[in-house]
């Protein structure tokens, strides 16, 4: 593509770069100049335009960003996306289900990388959205592209990203209590805002006492497809109540602790194939935790091995919290 000024007698099929206020009419930029352009330019005594050439292995920005859209979705339905018309060289992605989009980083940094004109900007990685949140956008940047490099992109990119939909319909809450004593429902009520938010629902409260064996008959009579232990006293080890609760109803634990501020206190295991997920005391906040993103894979079917939780820490500093006890600062 060639750029700069242009006489504008030799102007026609050019590309204007910018704005131009003419007395009858304005040409926006990105305007390929007609016959008509060239004679209300001359007639307004403009001489010199800059404009944008395309040569003949360039594509233009529209096309250009509709291929690169269309190879990182290549299947709209199954991959929950919709792609929006180009416009100024861009494309917007949009989500049509609620769910936790996922990339592959790697593709998409490897295409960023192939020519600067060429972009590809996302949200971050297993971001929870709504149903049509904006997920991704296109933008070629310049005017036209060389078209070698918009399919040294497109071939980069594959499938590079996902919305996974919810995979559960219901969850149960195990809740404790120590002496009798019953915390109010507000851990219940943020419990719920969050399933609801996938279109996960909560099966009827269950409170035990916090001990081993209770706990572990919950755990068997629980109705739903994800079971969610809170209890009255935070879980300090893994050989602590409620992870034991779920190795004496039959559960494994796979791990204890997380690198997430809130969210250290959590566990994950199953339980006849069922995920298994002991929350935080945080969880009792509708404030994000570490516990929201752990429950969000999990209810989109997303396996969250022990190595996923070990790299939250980056990035994992989500809030100083005005209640944590020492140390604090000075």
């Amino acid at each position: 593509m060639k750029f700069g000024p242009s006489p504008v007698a030799e102007a026609e099929g050019a590309i204007a770069a910018h704005s131009i206020r003419l007395p009858s009419r304005k040409l926006q930029k990105g305007k390929e100049l007609t016959t008509a352009d060239i004679s209300d330019l001359q007639e307004s005594g403009i001489a010199e335009v800059i404009v944008a050439r395309l040569g003949p292995e360039d594509l233009d920005e529209n096309t250009a960003a509709e291929q690169i859209a269309a190879a990182l979705v290549c299947d709209p339905d199954k991959q929950n996306i919709r792609i929006t018309k180009a416009a100024t060289g861009r494309v917007n992605l949009h989500a049509t289900r609620a769910g936790v989009v996922g990339f592959d980083p790697a593709r998409i940094h490897a295409a960023n990388a192939i020519d600067p004109m060429i972009t590809i900007a996302t949200l971050p990685h297993y971001k929870r959205v709504e149903a049509g949140a904006m997920i991704a956008t296109v933008k070629i940047i310049a005017y036209g592209v060389a078209a070698a490099n918009v399919t040294k992109a497109a071939e980069a990119l594959g499938t590079a990203m996902n919305v996974h939909s919810p995979r559960y319909q219901s969850a149960t809450l195990i809740e404790t209590v120590i002496d009798g004593t019953s915390h109010s429902d507000k851990g219940r009520r943020a419990t719920n805002t969050r399933l609801s938010r996938l279109d996960v629902a909560l099966t009827p409260r269950i409170k035990v006492p916090h001990k081993t064996e209770a706990i572990a008959e919950a755990i068997k009579q629980a109705e739903g497809e994800v079971i969610l232990i809170l209890t009255a006293s935070a879980t300090s080890d893994i050989a602590d109540v409620a992870p034991s609760a779920v190795r004496l109803a039959g559960g494994a634990v796979e791990r204890f602790g997380m690198p997430v501020d809130p969210g250290n206190l959590l566990f994950i295991g199953s339980y006849k194939g069922r995920p298994v997920i002991g929350l935080p005391g945080c969880a009792r906040s509708p404030a994000l935790n570490g516990a929201d993103w752990v429950l969000e894979r999990t209810l989109c079917g997303i396996e969250v091995t022990d190595a996923d939780i070990a790299a939250m820490g980056v990035g994992g500093l989500l809030k100083e919290m005005p209640t944590r006890p020492k140390p604090r600062s000075t």
